[in-house]
């Protein structure tokens, strides 16, 4: 199998200088669609504890369990003058205890009632298209692929490689 990882800028004034990593592949170590946004770290501490590469991070998992989880460096109770990470968490499992549908069960279901919400508009289509169309043409020029990868892991080291190189790395503990 191979892995697309490629990193995206958007040129805007909002999302200037926001690096988006995009990691996916076929018979990764788990099957799942998340975000990962990790915060900026603050210049300076102003209690001690807590690595200096923690950074406050919120999860949004859309599969194949929805949850929301925001991770916040915060001070430990007590006298001690120390931070760490703390989870805070909605998981929609445990939060609404209905039998929730799976995809193909959803898909259907809005197929039959004529609910399109779901289902990608043809402009969406065109400018995924514009998006990985010169992506495509430059790995041809440069006689590139996609890496491949052990089946079961989280991708080729490349992935690791091109994260790291902005101080990063991939949330792989679900």
């Amino acid at each position: 199998p191979g892995a697309v990882l490629p990193r995206a800028d958007l040129d805007n004034w909002r999302w200037a200088g926001v690096p988006f990593y995009l990691r996916t592949g076929k018979r990764m170590a788990e099957r799942l669609a998340e975000i990962v946004l990790n915060f900026r770290p603050v210049p300076h501490a102003i209690l001690p504890g807590g690595a200096a590469t923690e950074v406050n991070r919120l999860i949004i998992r859309l599969q194949p369990d929805e949850s929301i989880r925001l991770y916040v460096l915060a001070k430990v109770p007590g006298a001690e003058m120390k931070v760490r990470r703390v989870p805070l968490n909605l998981d929609f499992e445990s939060t609404f205890k209905v039998r929730r549908w799976d995809a193909y069960e959803r898909l259907l279901s809005d197929v039959i009632a004529g609910n399109l919400t779901l289902f990608m508009r043809r402009d969406e289509l065109d400018a995924s298209w514009d998006w990985i169309d010169p992506i495509q043409r430059a790995w041809a020029q440069a006689g590139d692929a996609p890496r491949p990868y052990a089946a079961g892991s989280w991708g080729p080291s490349a992935a690791n490689a091109l994260i790291a190189r902005d101080g990063l790395s991939w949330q792989e503990d679900s």
